[in-house]
């Protein structure tokens, strides 16, 4: 042992490896802590989510978070009883949902099926949120970290940019399809090794598997990192055409393999997305960003104003261009001082670029519309660009934003340590001068990130499930058929999906809450094609004014829970309660009160053709 130890003190091949292990031990310790503080943050943003599961409804999510859970419930619904899950008529019956052209995020409701099974759907939506935030970070810190940055410290200013910029925390209110973004670091991370000429075609078939795992959580986030990435590619390729012309073959053969592994996995998926049941060809938005919004703050952010937001903005969960003016002069300096790096360069056109695309198609500065066009018009008819919201376009500014960060952080850190290790060698007596430097650095990041740091997401309490389906009395009045709870689940009002969850699916919704086309161009639209009953039946909810039933109404109704295929019409609690009874016995005649709603059992009401 002794000749051995003194081996392994004379042979400098062992003291390499035994220093290179202590630096990969020490850099994994730092990994796990880097990734535990994310963690801790993602936890903390939703306590009081987590605080109460079964109660706890995120405030500012609109009814997103009923659908969320929805679609969550009916993926695991469909995998325990061996169903299609690309499609489900549990609402909307019976014509169905097409959970393709929906968020439905089944590359993450699947796997987390058991999950969803042993502790319903809240917990799932609260899992993938939190753990969408933590894991987004962290896979920008490991990006960042293995090609971009020396240091880990910048890497995890960069990392917890991309994680939790307000943005993002905008989104986790209500859209974990944009919060659950850990798939496209390592996207790129295979892009990097296919330019490096590294294996292509192992490189290309991973990278075909990580496209296709990203299709199945989300598309449209998938369409803004290719367009920020052919930006970028672009302009990194003119910096450096010999390394392009060098790379072109590669990535070439990379990405025809991994264009034919990701269409063999999702060709049928997709082909049920655009010409399966209840599939629609555009979804229409007209949103772009005020450019006075890039300099504003976020509500969930510490230096928030949700009024002064609200003004800027589509609503707390499109706060899509909020970076507050400090971070926006900071980077505006980054870009100057760092400009002859070419991936700063590149960093800050694809940045520039995005924030201009999201604009929309007319520019508007302060509420006021300039009359300036938006470079979006040139986008704004072309295939898939047609259905998304343009202000989103400004996501792409965040890992932009986050790589000119940690090229800065990195940079500071690097100098002051080799200014350091000068100064020791030379003896000058002044070792230490760098901790200035990088408390002055430090200040800087303080005073542009600090005002943007999230806060806490706001929760209330969720409206009580009736006892009629909490404790199954539903179950003697449906056979196969509908419930139709009045007022009818939309865009409006989705709590009834809630319900339907807590009853364990038992039935299925007419009507409700997601993607759907309408008219004969199937245009996409929130929620079910109409119809006439439900369109009365939600202006009574709406203004409490009972009208005068006529013969022709009464038949339409009997049309409506015809097409629905209805056996219950369900009135639970509602401010204008006297109002929908009245509306609803003109139509069907009275019905009856069974523990806390009132029911209309209509499996053999007179069909609307006997009443002609």
């Amino acid at each position: 042992m002794a000749v051995a130890e003194a081996r392994q003190r004379t042979d400098p091949r062992l003291r390499v490896r035994e220093i290179a292990a202590q630096q990969l031990w020490g850099a994994r310790a730092v990994d796990w802590w880097i990734g535990s503080l994310f963690l801790c943050l993602a936890v903390w943003l939703y306590k009081d989510l987590w605080a109460d599961l079964d109660h706890a409804y995120l405030a500012n999510g609109g009814q997103d978070q009923n659908m969320w859970e929805w679609f969550f419930d009916a993926t695991a619904d469909a995998v325990r009883n061996f169903r299609d899950p690309l499609v489900s008529d549990l609402q909307n019956h019976p014509l169905g949902v097409n959970m393709m052209a929906n968020t439905a995020m089944l590359g993450l409701g699947i796997p987390l099926t058991p999950v969803t099974l042993l502790f319903g759907p809240s917990t799932t939506w609260a899992l993938v949120l939190t753990g969408g935030l933590a894991g987004t970070a962290f896979a920008w810190y490991w990006l960042l970290a293995r090609r971009v940055v020396r240091s880990r410290r910048a890497a995890a200013v960069g990392g917890a940019l991309c994680g939790f910029a307000p943005p993002i925390i905008s989104h986790a209110n209500a859209h974990p399809n944009f919060v659950v973004l850990f798939v496209i670091p390592p996207i790129i991370e295979m892009l990097i090794r296919l330019w490096q000429g590294e294996r292509p075609v192992r490189n290309g078939v991973v990278l075909g598997l990580l496209i296709a795992f990203q299709i199945f959580i989300g598309e449209e986030p998938l369409l803004f990192a290719a367009v920020g990435l052919v930006i970028f590619g672009i302009v990194y390729a003119l910096a450096s055409p010999d390394a392009a012309r060098e790379a072109a073959r590669p990535l070439g053969i990379g990405l025809l393999v991994g264009a034919a592994v990701s269409l063999a996995l999702v060709a049928y998926p997709l082909w049920v997305q655009f010409f399966g049941p209840q599939h629609y060809t555009t979804l229409e938005h007209e949103s772009g960003n005020d450019v006075a919004a890039f300099t504003a703050y976020a509500s969930d952010s510490l230096g928030g104003d949700r009024a002064g937001a609200a003004a800027l903005s589509e609503g707390t969960t499109e706060e899509n261009a909020f970076f507050g003016w400090p971070l926006v002069i900071l980077t505006l300096f980054l870009v100057a001082w760092l400009r002859r790096a070419a991936v700063a360069r590149a960093a800050a056109i694809t940045a520039l670029v995005a924030a201009l695309l999201s604009l929309g198609l007319d520019i508007t500065v302060d509420h006021d519309d300039t009359g300036l066009p938006g470079p979006w018009r040139l986008l704004n008819d072309l295939p898939l660009f047609e259905s998304i919201l343009e202000s989103r376009f400004a996501l792409v500014c965040v890992p932009a934003i986050a790589v000119l960060l940690a090229l800065a952080t990195d940079r500071i850190l690097a100098a002051t340590s080799i200014r350091s290790g000068a100064e020791s060698e030379t003896g000058s007596g002044s070792g230490g001068r760098e901790l200035p430097v990088q408390l002055i650095w430090a200040a800087v990041l303080a005073m542009a990130l600090l005002p943007i740091a999230p806060t806490p997401l706001d929760v209330q309490n969720r409206r009580p499930v009736p006892e009629f389906f909490a404790d199954g009395r539903w179950r003697p009045y449906v056979d196969n058929g509908s419930v139709v709870v009045v007022p009818l689940p939309s865009v409006g009002d989705a709590t009834a999906l809630h319900w339907q969850s807590v009853a364990d699916l038992g039935f299925p919704l007419a009507e409700g809450y997601f993607v759907g086309p309408w008219g004969p161009d199937r245009i996409g639209v929130y929620g079910a094609d109409y119809s006439p009953t439900s369109a009365l039946l939600g202006r009574v909810a709406a203004e409490g004014q009972v009208p005068e039933i006529t013969a022709d109404q009464r038949r339409e109704a009997r049309e409506d829970l015809t097409r629905w295929h209805a056996d219950v019409v369900v009135l639970p609690e509602h401010r204008y309660r006297a109002e929908l009874t009245a509306t609803l016995t003109a139509l069907l005649g009275p019905g009856r009160q069974v523990a806390d709603v009132q029911v209309w059992d209509v499996r053999h009401l007179e069909p609307a053709a006997a009443m002609r």
